[in-house]
């Protein structure tokens, strides 16, 4: 006996948008079902519009599961349906909202077949996926044959990731983003395919896989009747955070709105910085190249920021070539002017910042929290984050450790730990297991060798001591011992004082090596460590330096452990982790050509451009009060000090009408210590 189940469009559903909506945004939710591109402006209700234009499609009658919503988390996806649900008082489970992963994994469930996969499948995680990778190259024997050079499995693990995403051969991929290991791509396009072979024997994919292979089934001839059912399926495509999207995801997109054509696009061109990661400026400034027909509307009514910040914001985007031309209109009242502080150096802003986030908590009594200090780099935060430390301001850093927990600079710390303290067993198990060949047996018996007092010893120095044990090894042990010998005979020298020349030392005769072969974002890390290396420079000897790091970890650890750790906190952040969050005041540092933007990017206009929107991201983050601050002088490694000029993302604001004001920073002396 067969029973049929009957199914209707859902009721059609009545709500008032002007009551929720300005007309910008009501538009692109009325708008009928065509190619769209939304261009939502920073704080202009983007997520809003696009919520709305779901719940206007599913009233309208069209069946919920007939939408495929792209997101790029699953949260977002979820708080958009159950705001639709309580909009329309409907179920929206079947509609298909998720991030690209998401969705690849339930359409290669049910298609995968087609492609060789069974419908139980496996995914591998990151971690699983790296393990196989590192089978692999043990299997092809690529480990022995280049075992100085070759990455490690992440690092490759990283770089076939960006080849699928920006749909380019991986040799392409290493040359822009790791032209080091260029002479290795071969090999790596080697291991690549035999990776690719073991996870179908096995019957698993990785997070990459989830979108190639679904791109697959859309783009092979020979799969066309897949492909056609999947398209199908769906009346409406959707996608969030558009200008964040890759040249797979930009592809998707177009082969699943082929035939009905109905597809909303909705981003901000003016916020695309994700390029490091794979995102393609081209799927949102190229829409309507591949979308000629398409209808273009801005969403420009801004309810963050005070017309004040969006007067500057403005100005500065304008400067780009490449983008959708739009100017974003304040809802509040007049507000602070923006304000550009020069200091004498990096020691003075971080006490600036400092000084003006307890003056704003207590004499205007604004929550910590409610207050952020941006960054183009992580490394720029690290006097500040030793100042805060030292004046007992709790923060947090958003996505990351502190600078000084990290663990590269803790592996070059070790160095000199051990340097400055040959009897530190614990430094010596450190840095020995960043060499290839030495594993952590062998790592713990050569710690207690070189930590042993000279009377219990055979004597000599440290470096004699490891060139002795390089004697003895084999193998990739022997050369890592001899290399290792030949950077401590250096860092014995009694000429060699400067801990900032010790730190230099160390990562170019081997921790420079170790962060490309390791790190996917190796040159953010060796950054990092030059910018140590500058802070350390400016102790005459390491024991001061050391002496003054465990200080600075020290408090921070009272801080923590002598009472409940406090909720409100200072936000400190890169301007990337900060996308998509605001904050009342906010602080952008190190705004000093070189630094932001930064000289890698000083090459190619592209380039120069990012780092722009990059800046606009920065300030539209604030609501109410900007601060802009760079250092005037830097010292430098190579002798005396420098005069730093201002970015250009600042000069280019200096025309009127102003759009900031430049402050003047006096020093007020301390005030007398009490007498008695």
């Amino acid at each position: 006996m067969k029973y049929v189940l009957k199914t209707s469009a859902p009721q059609r559903h009545s709500f008032d948008l002007t009551r929720e909506l300005n007309p910008q945004q009501i538009a692109v939710v009325e708008a009928p079902p065509r190619e769209l591109l939304v261009l939502a402006g920073a704080g202009t209700g983007k997520t809003r519009t696009l919520t709305y234009r779901v719940a206007r499609l599913v009233a309208a009658g069209c069946n919920p599961e007939r939408i495929l919503l792209c997101t790029f988390t699953n949260r977002a996806a979820r708080e958009m349906v159950a705001r639709v649900e309580a909009l329309l008082g409907i179920d929206m489970r079947r509609c298909s909202a998720g991030t690209f992963h998401h969705i690849g994994n339930r359409v290669l469930r049910r298609h995968g077949q087609a492609i060789g996969l069974s419908p139980d499948f496996g995914i591998l995680d990151p971690e699983d996926a790296r393990t196989l990778l590192g089978s692999v190259i043990a299997e092809l024997g690529i480990e022995a044959l280049s075992a100085r050079r070759f990455p490690t499995p992440k690092v490759l693990a990283n770089l076939i990731s960006l080849a699928t995403g920006t749909r380019q051969p991986l040799e392409k991929v290493v040359e822009q983003h790791n032209l080091k290991l260029l002479d290795q791509a071969g090999m790596m396009a080697q291991v690549a395919r035999r990776f690719a072979e073991r996870k179908r024997q096995m019957n698993v994919c990785d997070f990459d896989d989830l979108l190639s292979e679904w791109l697959r089934l859309l783009e092979d001839p020979t799969l066309r009747h897949v492909g056609d059912e999947l398209r199908a399926a769906y009346d409406h495509v959707l996608v969030d955070e558009y200008q964040d999207i890759n040249a797979a995801q930009g592809a998707l997109c177009d082969a699943m709105a082929v035939g009905h054509q109905s597809l909303t696009c909705v981003g901000d061109d003016a916020q695309s910085i994700y390029s490091f990661r794979g995102a393609d400026f081209t799927q949102i400034a190229a829409f309507r190249a591949r979308h000629p027909q398409a209808d273009l509307y801005k969403l420009t009514i801004n309810y963050r920021s005070s017309p004040q910040i969006l007067a500057l914001a403005n100005r500065s985007i304008a400067h780009n070539r490449s983008q959708y031309p739009k100017e974003l209109q304040a809802v509040k009242p007049a507000g602070a002017v923006p304000a550009v502080i020069p200091l004498r150096d990096v020691f003075q802003q971080a006490e600036f910042i400092a000084q003006r986030v307890l003056e704003l908590h207590h004499e205007y009594d604004t929550p910590l929290a409610r207050m952020a200090v941006l960054y183009r780099n992580h490394s720029h935060s690290l006097e500040l984050q030793v100042e805060l430390t030292r004046r007992q301001i709790p923060f947090s850093v958003r996505s990351g450790l502190r600078f000084f927990e990290q663990a590269h600079i803790k592996d070059v710390c070790a160095y000199l730990r051990a340097r400055q303290n040959p009897q530190d067993a614990l430094s010596w198990v450190r840095l020995l297991r960043l060499w290839p060949g030495i594993g952590a047996q062998t790592a713990e018996q050569l710690a207690t060798l070189l930590a042993a007092p000279l009377s219990q010893s055979t004597g000599g120095s440290s470096a004699q001591r490891l060139a002795e044990q390089a004697a003895r090894a084999r193998g990739r042990a022997r050369d890592a011992l001899t290399r290792l010998a030949e950077l401590w005979a250096i860092l014995e020298d009694p000429a060699l004082q400067s801990p900032g020349d010790m730190i230099r030392r160390v990562v170019e005769r081997h921790y420079g090596e170790y962060a490309d072969r390791n790190f996917p974002n190796a040159a953010a890390r060796k950054d990092d460590l030059e910018q140590l290396a500058g802070y350390a420079a400016r102790y005459p000897a390491a024991s001061e330096f050391l002496g003054e790091l465990a200080l600075v970890q020290g408090i921070s650890a009272e801080n923590v452990l002598g009472a409940e750790e406090p909720d409100d906190k200072l936000v400190l952040s890169t301007i990337h982790q900060a996308k998509g969050l605001e904050w009342p005041i906010c602080f952008v540092l190190w705004l000093a050509e070189g630094r932001f933007p930064m000289a890698t990017a000083m090459r190619q206009p592209a380039d120069i451009e990012e780092e722009r929107r990059l800046f606009y991201v920065a300030v539209t983050r604030a609501g109410d009060e900007l601060y802009l601050s760079y250092p005037v002088i830097e010292e430098t490694r190579d002798g005396p000090s420098h005069m730093l000029r201002p970015s250009k993302f600042l000069l280019e604001l200096d025309t009127l009408p102003a759009v900031f004001d430049r402050w003047q920073i006096e020093e007020a002396p301390a005030d007398p210590a009490p007498v008695g």
